[in-house]
């Protein structure tokens, strides 16, 4: 006779995860929105390691995890309350919750508890400054610029692009107790970036926005005041990025990095301007400056804050 063992018709290995366990898990990740929680905890990161004190690894390691949890319960939140408009536009149909495959209420609650959690561990494992900098950031993500903001005007991501800015200020919150003038520099940068990083995306996409009736910059002012709005940032932007070589907060190394990208993202932002166009200022050519745009603005922030965080590093 064989050795074999014979297992019951549809039996499971011990230990196996379904497709379909793995999937609802990716579902619950995509609540998170991943993709910007990256760069939310790069920048929370840099505001860290430039503070001048120093905390021990594990204490560092759990306000990062905070600034990231936080994060993902502002996104989670905002899935849940932009639902209607995200099941209108191609890029976002298929998230979880317009595509049914989450419960709008348990995102909800997902999302609120993420937030409590990740504020109170904040304020037990660094301080109560970092905590409170971190409740502002979510509640100003959720209730000014998704709430109030997104959907009543043009200027919405100018103003609620502080949502996003405020991370190195608690990075550096986390490490020293107190908020001086350099993250706020770093808020500054973030702040200016925002909205030609947005507003490129918004060209090629604003079929969506459209069709979603979300008042973004090329569906009320046209996409030939949008290319004007992305360059008229771009120039506040490229002198903001030398603002912590102006204070004497870093070294000249990092103010030849800072030109460089600046001058960098002004050229493209120029491109994006003389794309051509048709008379409204709809381009001729798919968009591709301004996606070039937008993809450089990515790599232009991550480059700048690491530029400095090397620079705290090497020259101190």
């Amino acid at each position: 006779m064989s050795g074999a063992t014979i297992e019951p018709k549809g039996a499971q290995a011990p230990f196996s995860t379904s497709g379909a366990d793995l999937s609802e898990v990716r579902d619950w990740i995509a609540l998170l929105k991943p993709r910007v929680m990256s760069l939310v905890v790069f920048s929370g990161l840099v505001g860290l390691l430039v503070a001048p004190v120093s905390i021990p690894p594990a204490l560092g390691f759990a306000a990062i995890l905070c600034i990231a949890v936080a994060a993902g319960a502002a996104g989670a939140i905002n899935m849940w309350y932009d639902r209607d408009i995200d099941a209108l536009m191609r890029r976002t149909a298929r998230r979880p919750i317009p595509a049914g495959r989450i419960e709008p209420g348990a995102a909800l609650g997902f999302g609120i508890t993420l937030a409590v959690a990740s504020t109170m561990l904040m304020g037990l494992a660094t301080n109560w400054v970092a905590a409170g900098w971190l409740a502002v950031s979510i509640l100003f993500y959720v209730f000014i610029y998704t709430m109030w903001l997104k959907r009543r005007t043009s200027q919405n991501i100018v103003i609620g692009g502080a949502a996003g800015a405020f991370p190195p200020i608690i990075g550096w919150a986390a490490a020293t107790g107190d908020v001086t003038l350099v993250p706020w520099l770093l808020f500054a940068i973030i702040f200016a970036w925002t909205p030609p990083h947005f507003w490129a995306l918004s060209l090629w996409a604003h079929g969506d926005y459209a069709r979603a009736g979300v008042p973004m910059l090329p569906v009320v002012a046209g996409a030939k005041e949008t290319r004007r709005q992305i360059l008229y940032y771009t120039i506040i932007l490229a002198p903001l990025g030398l603002s912590p070589w102006f204070v004497g907060f870093s070294s000249p190394a990092y103010a030849l990095v800072a030109a460089g990208l600046g001058g960098m993202f002004l050229m493209h932002a120029v491109r994006t301007l003389r794309e051509p166009q048709d008379e409204q200022g709809r381009s001729l050519a798919n968009d591709a400056a301004a996606r070039r745009t937008f993809s450089f603005s990515l790599l232009y922030l991550f480059l700048l804050f690491g530029a400095l965080a090397v620079d705290k590093l090497v020259f101190g």
